[in-house]
C-alpha cells in the first residue's frame, strides 16, 4: 500500500491539472490558424448553457477551456471611462464637436486606446481581469442626432449634422481601433442604431416614426459611414420601437439595412436592459425567452442583461436553432480574437504598454489643445482678449469653481481638474476675488454682497450655464430637478433667470462683463447675448477647461471653435419635442432666426476668402468634383480657421435641406499668410435624398460655398459662393 500511494497522488495530480494543459493545445489556442477556424472550434466545445453565458455582458469564465471571465460593457466617450483608474479626460463629445477636428479627435481616440490597453494590461497582471471598466470593447462613439437641444444626452453625441457627426465619428472610430485591418488596439461601437434621441423619460416604450426621407437623408447617413468607411466593429441597438419593432429587434434597421444594404459583420449589442424592455415594457413578446431569441434572430448578439440566459429554454421550445446562436456566438469571439484575448502575450503588440502611459505628458497636452478648439466665442464687444494691467477681477458663477462639472458624463478620473478660477487666478497678476452668486437657479449670497464685491473691480467673469447632474442620461442626471428640467432632459433651453439676475447686477454696476457658459447643449440667453461684453461656450471641457480658458480670454490662445448645433433664441422656436419629423429642425431645416447659428465662431484674427473655383471640368453625375478656394489671415494675429463648405439645390424639388454642411478643414495662417484649400465632393455628398429614402445624383446646378460659417444674405456670401452645374442622367446611389 504505501507503494502505492505516489504513485496515486502522481495520477490524482495529472487529472487536476491535464485540463489546463490540454487547454492550451486546443486549436483556438493556436495563433497561426485563421480567426475563423478558431472561433468555429472554440464554440463546438461550448454547451448551449455555455454559449448563452458568453452572449451576455458579463461572460463567465470556461475553467475547463481555460477561457476567463470578461465583461463587455466599456466607456470611453471622451477618455476611458468609470474605471477609477487616473486617466486623460478630453472635453464632452458635443466639445469635441465644436473644434471641427477630425485629425485631433482621431489622435484623442489613439490616446485614449493606449490608455485603455494599459489599464487592461495592468488588470490581467493583478488578477482584476474579466472587471466591468477592465476591458478592451467600448461602447462609444454616440452618433445619434442631435436634433432637440432639450435632450439630455445631447451632451454625448457630435451635434445636429450628418455629416460632421460621421466625420467625427469615423475619425474616432480610426483612432480607437487603429488601421490594421484585422487586430484590432479597442473595439469601437456606433450607438444607438437608430431614430434616437429622447425624450429620456420615455425611451423605454418610445415607438419612432419617421419618413423614410429623414430616416436616410439625418438618422442613418453617420452610421453608415461608420460601417461602411470606417468599418466599425460594433453596433448598438436602441432601447425605443421603430415603427412598431424594438430597434434591437427590427427587421428594417438590423437585417435589411445594417447586415443587407451595408454588409455589416461585426457584433451587435443591445443597449442595457433593452431586451427586457421587449416584454416588460414594449410588451411586444411574451415573455424572455421568445424575446431573446427574436433578438438573436434579428442578428443581436450581445445581450447587456441577462435574458439571454433563456436561449437554452428558447432552444427546447423551438424559437431558435442552435445554428443562429452560434452565428451570433461567432460574431463576438471573433472581436475578442481579433483583440488577441486567446493569443500568448508575445504575439499583442500591445500587451507591453506600461500602466505609465496613463496620463503622460503627451496626452495631458492634447487634452488641452482640444479643450482651446473646442471653446467658441460667441461675441466680444472688443473686450477680449484681455489685458495683463487689470488689478481687481470678480469671478462669480455656479461652474466657475465646481470641477466636477468640467467632466460631463460617462467620464473617466483624471488626477488633476483645473477650475475656470484656478486658471484666471495663475494666468493673471490681478487680485481674483470669487463669489458664487448663485447655483444654476438660484440666488445663494445675501442683498448687497454683489455689489459690494464688484467694488473697485475692473471686471467681472461670470462662469454659468448647467451641469450634467441637470442634463445626462435617465437615472444619472435630473433627479430632484429643479424648474426647467426633468429626468435628464430640459423642459425650457433659457438660462435659469437667477443667473441672469446676477449678470444684470453687474451691468447695472456699470462693470465690463465677461460670460463663460458650460453646457452640454445649446442654451438660450438672449439677454446675455445684448449686454454682456463678451461670451464664451466653454462646454464640459474636460481636465483642462479653466487653463483653456483663461488662454482664450487673456489672448495666449486665439478662439476656434465653431458650434456644431444651433442655439436658438426661444423655446418657441422648437418643434414639439417627441415629434421626430426635421421639419424646423437644425439649420438644415430651421428657417427661423437663431440666436447664433450652426458652423459659428469667433476670432481675433480676420480671414478673406476668394471665390470658390470648380476645378473639374464639366462635371457629371455620379463622378466626384474638386472645388478650390484661397484663404488668407487679414488681421495681426496667428489665428486657426474652420474653412466650411456648404451645398444647396435652388432649384430641386422639395424636400430638401436649405443647405447642407459637405467639407470641413481647419487650418493655421500666420498673419498675412495665404492658402490654398481643396475639396473632393464624392457622388454622395452631391446626392439629394428623394421621399422613398433614395440618394439620386441628378443634372442640375448647386450652389456651393466655401467660409468660416454658413452663408447668409450678405454680399459677402454671394462673393463665397459659385455654381456647380452638373450634366448627365440621374444616377441612384447604393443604399
Amino acid at each position: 500500500m504505501k507503494r502505492l500511494f505516489p504513485k496515486m497522488i502522481l495520477a490524482l495530480s495529472m487529472c487536476c491539472f491535464a485540463p489546463r494543459l490540454r487547454a492550451q493545445e486546443f486549436p483556438f489556442r493556436n495563433p497561426d490558424l485563421p480567426i475563423e477556424e478558431r472561433v468555429r472550434d472554440l464554440i463546438s466545445r461550448l454547451t448551449p448553457e455555455e454559449k448563452a453565458a458568453q452572449m451576455q455582458n458579463f461572460t463567465p469564465a470556461v475553467e475547463r477551456l481555460g477561457i476567463p471571465a470578461y465583461n463587455w460593457w466599456n466607456e470611453c466617450l471622451h477618455g476611458v471611462g468609470r474605471s477609477q483608474d487616473k486617466v486623460t479626460v478630453f472635453p464632452q463629445a458635443i466639445g469635441l464637436a465644436a473644434t471641427f477636428d477630425p485629425e485631433g479627435v482621431e489622435r484623442m481616440g489613439g490616446i485614449i486606446a493606449a490608455e485603455a490597453r494599459a489599464i487592461y494590461n495592468e488588470a490581467n497582471r493583478s488578477g482584476k481581469g474579466g472587471m466591468q471598466y477592465k476591458g478592451l470593447t467600448f461602447w462609444t462613439p454616440n452618433i445619434n442626432i442631435f436634433r432637440d437641444p432639450r435632450w439630455g444626452r445631447g451632451q454625448e453625441t457630435y451635434g445636429e449634422d450628418p455629416f460632421l457627426t460621421g466625420l467625427l465619428g469615423k475619425a474616432m472610430v480610426s483612432g480607437l481601433q487603429g488601421r490594421d485591418t484585422l487586430r484590432l488596439k479597442v473595439s469601437a461601437c456606433a450607438k444607438h442604431f437608430a431614430v434616437h434621441s429622447g425624450p429620456e423619460s420615455s425611451r423605454h416604450v418610445f415607438d419612432a416614426e419617421v419618413s423614410d426621407y429623414d430616416l436616410w437623408d439625418t438618422y442613418l447617413p453617420a452610421f453608415r459611414d461608420l460601417v461602411v468607411d470606417a468599418r466599425v466593429s460594433a453596433v448598438m441597438g436602441a432601447y425605443n420601437r421603430f415603427r412598431g419593432e424594438p430597434c434591437c429587434a427590427s427587421d428594417l434597421l438590423l437585417l435589411d439595412i445594417l447586415r443587407g444594404y451595408w454588409g455589416f459583420t461585426g457584433y451587435v449589442t443591445s443597449d442595457c436592459g433593452a431586451i427586457d424592455d421587449f416584454f416588460r415594457n414594449h410588451r411586444t413578446h411574451p415573455d424572455a425567452a421568445t424575446a431573446a431569441a427574436d433578438a438573436v434572430i434579428h442578428t443581436t448578439d450581445l445581450d447587456c442583461g441577462q435574458v439571454f440566459a433563456h436561449l437554452p429554454e428558447a432552444m427546447q421550445r423551438g424559437l431558435i436553432d442552435e445554428r443562429e446562436i452560434d452565428q451570433a456566438l461567432a460574431r463576438l469571439l471573433t472581436i475578442r480574437f481579433r483583440l488577441g484575448m486567446f493569443d500568448p502575450e508575445e504575439n499583442d503588440p500591445y500587451a507591453t504598454l506600461p500602466y505609465s502611459v496613463l496620463e503622460s505628458p503627451a496626452h495631458k497636452a492634447h487634452a488641452l489643445r482640444l479643450a482651446q478648439e473646442s471653446m467658441v466665442l460667441l461675441k466680444n464687444d472688443g473686450i477680449l482678449p484681455l489685458q495683463h494691467n487689470l488689478t481687481r477681477i470678480v469671478v462669480l458663477g455656479p461652474n466657475a469653481d465646481n470641477p466636477e462639472v468640467q467632466l460631463g458624463n460617462y467620464n473617466g478620473f483624471p488626477s488633476e481638474i483645473v477650475t475656470p478660477l484656478e486658471g484666471i487666478r495663475t494666468k493673471t497678476g490681478a487680485e481674483v476675488l470669487y463669489l458664487q452668486a448663485s447655483d444654476y437657479t438660484e440666488a445663494t449670497c445675501a442683498d448687497g454682497e454683489i455689489a459690494r464685491a464688484l467694488e473697485g473691480a475692473d471686471l467681472a467673469i461670470f462662469v454659468g450655464g448647467i451641469s450634467p447632474r441637470l442634463e445626462g442620461e435617465e437615472g444619472d442626471a435630473g433627479r430632484n430637478a429643479p424648474e426647467g428640467f426633468a429626468g435628464g432632459d430640459r423642459t425650457s433651453i433659457r438660462l435659469p433667470r437667477a443667473q441672469t439676475e446676477v449678470m444684470r447686477q453687474i451691468h447695472e454696476a456699470g462693470i465690463p462683463l465677461v460670460f463663460v457658459s458650460m453646457s452640454g447643449s445649446a442654451l438660450a440667453f438672449p439677454w446675455e447675448a445684448e449686454h454682456a461684453d463678451a461670451i464664451l461656450q466653454a462646454w464640459y471641457g474636460g481636465q483642462a477647461a479653466g487653463t483653456a480658458v483663461a488662454d482664450i480670454l487673456w489672448g495666449d490662445c486665439n478662439p476656434s471653435g465653431r458650434l456644431p448645433v444651433t442655439f436658438y433664441a426661444d423655446d418657441s422656436q422648437l418643434p414639439d419635442f417627441t415629434d421626430y419629423s426635421m421639419r424646423g429642425r437644425t439649420y438644415r431645416y430651421f428657417a427661423g432666426e437663431p440666436l447664433y447659428p450652426f458652423g459659428f465662431g469667433l476670432s481675433y484674427s480676420t480671414f478673406a476668402y476668394d471665390t470658390p473655383v470648380c476645378r473639374t471640368r464639366h462635371p457629371r453625375t455620379g463622378e466626384p468634383i474638386t472645388i478650390t478656394t484661397r484663404v488668407r489671415n487679414t488681421g495681426d494675429r496667428t489665428g486657426e480657421e474652420v474653412v466650411q463648405l456648404y451645398l444647396s439645390h435652388p432649384d430641386a424639388p422639395e424636400p430638401k435641406p436649405i443647405r447642407a454642411l459637405k467639407g470641413v478643414r481647419r487650418i493655421t495662417l500666420r498673419p498675412g499668410e495665404a492658402q490654398t484649400v481643396e475639396f473632393t465632393l464624392m457622388p454622395r455628398d452631391l446626392a439629394l435624398v428623394q421621399p422613398d429614402g433614395k440618394s439620386v445624383c441628378a443634372p442640375e446646378t448647386i450652389r456651393c460655398y466655401i467660409g468660416g460659417a454658413q452663408p447668409d444674405a450678405s454680399p459677402e456670401s454671394e462673393r463665397r459662393s459659385c455654381p456647380i452645374r452638373i450634366s448627365g442622367t440621374a444616377k441612384v446611389l447604393p443604399r
